[in-house]
């Protein structure tokens, strides 16, 4: 069967081939009406371009690269899994493809960037895990290579640069209303289960817990420290910070027993309930930090505390954690957006005023009542 052409769509829809070509390349060209009628006898007819004949006719690769990066842990990379499924779909929905490559360093991720832009092979490229005093965006806006951000451009005074587009989500939103939903239920010593300072992301979480805690209870920041831990983001690390984190909140010959017999007989020797643990409800910055945190609260008999971790990724559906949910199917359309337009598939230089050159994407809480399993075997760290 023969494959609709553009004169076939021309014909049905009653406007030149030009115009066809134009709707296809640079709709916002086009009268609405006209571009409507176009698109609708594209999507009657079946018609694809030739992605190919129209690479070599515009010299564009039509191609987005990216870097896939390390695989941490397999909680925290299921974010990127999603994001770059996300990313994929809509960039194939718009006649793109995407590249990945690798890199271990800030410093090698430039140098593969400079050669795939040199010879051509990608238009534009997506940047993830920006962090303080990042190089990569420096260079790009050096050499006038086209990029966007899946993160805010943190610790420099380019936030609303139109030479630097980002999208991002409200972390500091996401945390304050997880906060909130937890004091609305009663809570009142609700701890923060962080990554160290500084760290972008982290910070910006963390500052949702400490706006709302300080809204709601008044609390000063000597008080705030002392309802923080800091992990980084591995769940034995994450266990290992909670089960400190818990040993400091009682007397100091507890922490000797601890030392000794581990928490969960610590706790019946001292014939102390799990409230004197003094807290009654913990947010962490991510699902790593969450799970760490379940595995060590449980262990030492606090089954019923509420945690709320951050990314909804399928460990916290799994073990029945809350979470707040990053929605990546909007970060992924956002880049895509300031990239090549509302409905474009060619890399451009933006036209954009400093105001529209981000997007802040709001998360959503995920509630669940959380299962809180039985653990069959304690966590090491826990035990003799």
């Amino acid at each position: 069967m023969r494959q609709p052409t553009v004169e076939d769509v021309a014909r049905i829809a009653q406007v030149s081939r030009q115009t066809v070509s134009n709707v296809l390349n640079s709709p916002a060209i086009v009268k609405l009406a006209t571009r409507t009628r176009v698109q609708a006898a594209i999507a009657e007819l079946g018609y694809r371009p030739n992605l190919s004949a129209r690479r070599l006719r515009q010299q564009k690769s039509a191609t987005l690269g990216i870097r896939l990066d390390p695989m941490m842990n397999g909680i925290s990379g299921a974010v990127l899994d999603r994001f770059l499924h996300a990313l994929t779909e809509q960039a194939d929905a718009r006649g793109l493809r995407i590249l990945l490559f690798t890199a271990a360093t800030p410093e090698e991720e430039i140098e593969q960037i400079r050669r795939l832009r040199e010879a051509a092979e990608v238009d534009a490229f997506v940047l993830t895990a920006t962090f303080h005093e990042d190089p990569r965006t420096e260079w790009l806006i050096a050499n006038r290579i086209p990029f966007v951000t899946f993160g805010r451009p943190w610790g420099i005074d380019d936030m609303t640069d139109p030479q630097h587009l980002w999208v991002d989500v409200d972390g500091r939103q996401g945390v304050y209303d997880a906060t909130i939903s937890l004091l609305d239920q009663g809570a009142r010593r609700v701890g923060w289960l962080g990554w160290p300072r500084p760290s972008g992301t982290g910070d910006d979480r963390r500052s949702g817990w400490e706006d709302a805690m300080r809204e709601r209870l008044g609390l000063g920041e000597a008080e705030l420290r002392a309802l923080c831990t800091e992990s980084h983001d591995g769940v034995p690390q994450a266990t290992a910070a909670v089960v400190a984190a818990l040993v400091t909140g009682r007397s100091a010959a507890l922490a000797g027993n601890v030392a000794k017999t581990g928490a969960s007989a610590a706790v019946a020797e001292a014939g102390e309930g799990p409230d004197d643990f003094g807290l009654d409800a913990l947010v962490c910055a991510s699902d790593t930090l969450a799970l760490g945190a379940l595995i060590a609260t449980s262990s030492a008999g606090l089954r019923d505390l509420p945690i709320i971790g951050f990314d909804d990724t399928p460990v916290a559906a799994a073990v029945g954690l809350s979470s707040v949910m990053q929605p990546l199917d909007e970060v992924a359309a956002g880049a895509l957006e300031l990239l090549l337009g509302p409905t474009g598939n060619t890399v451009g230089v933006p036209n954009l005023a400093p105001n529209e050159a981000h997007r802040l994407i709001a998360p959503r809480l995920v509630k669940r009542r959380s299962n809180h399993l039985p653990l069959s075997e304690p966590s090491p760290s826990l035990t003799r």
